[in-house]
């Protein structure tokens, strides 16, 4: 006698995703397939498909716009873009500053180099930017609070505001010792520094030349001239643009 096959029996089972993506698991059934087989294969499938969910990119904050220039840990406005920086809460982070600001479909990467009391202030032309498309010396405008989003981003995004050679960022060696030996010396800013015997960050005195530091000699930058010196300084000024002047004054 010739015995027919038995036809397979088929079940679907149901499993949702934290996307509430329905996934239908067919398993076929066969005499010698145990029941806990059939949930490791719906588990397996369940597992696979949650790891293609995309994780939510960008934080929403309020930014508003900073017409003139300081940084409370000592970057020189004469050695970067002071169009594209940013007065972020907290203080700035040793591994990478930073920050790239998105509103109205268009973005912009600025520096954080100075702490704020809880504000998002970003330079008034970034801020003017995001808000029409254009630069305040073009086109410039009043207004509040502009809706954005920010992320973190590599240091590399923000070569193109850093003066100082190198893709390095540069201080004052007078007024920045306390944040430079809080970095590690393997932190981004430990390796990516350069100090300069400017005394104020608008670079209106000292003298711009490069100091070395060497922690095991001492705690203090050497530098060609006497370290803090404060004769006038005229070669590096740093301009703001006033806000919703749109006019360039030397920073003071």
């Amino acid at each position: 006698m010739v015995q027919t096959p038995k036809t397979p029996t088929y079940h679907t089972y149901f499993v949702w995703t934290s996307r509430r993506v329905e996934v239908s698991v067919r398993v076929e059934i066969v005499s010698k397939m145990k029941t806990s087989t059939i949930f490791a294969a719906a588990t397996a499938i369940t597992t696979a498909t949650s790891l293609t969910i995309p994780v939510k990119r960008g934080t929403g904050v309020s930014i508003t716009p900073h017409d003139r220039y300081s940084s409370s840990i000592g970057v020189l406005g004469c050695k970067l873009d002071v169009n594209r920086v940013a007065y972020w809460p907290g203080t700035p982070s040793c591994d990478g500053m930073c920050i790239r600001v998105n509103a109205n479909g268009r973005s912009v990467n600025l520096l954080q180099i100075d702490s704020s009391g809880g504000a998002y202030d970003i330079s008034y032309d970034a801020w003017n930017y995001l808000m029409t498309g254009q630069s305040a010396l073009q086109n410039p405008v009043q207004g509040g609070g502009l809706a954005a989003t920010y992320e973190k981003v590599e240091m590399s995004q923000c070569a193109d505001i850093m003066k100082a050679g190198d893709g390095k960022l540069g201080f004052t060696a007078a007024n920045s010792m306390n944040y430079i030996t809080s970095c590690r010396a393997d932190s981004w800013v430990g390796q990516n520094h350069v100090l300069y015997n400017i005394a104020d960050t608008q670079c209106t005195l000292g003298i711009d030349e490069v100091c070395t530091l060497n922690m095991a000699v001492s705690n203090q930058p050497s530098c060609p001239h006497q370290l803090g010196v404060q004769p006038p300084l005229t070669s590096d000024p740093v301009y703001d643009i006033i806000y919703g002047s749109g006019k360039k004054e030397l920073a003071q």
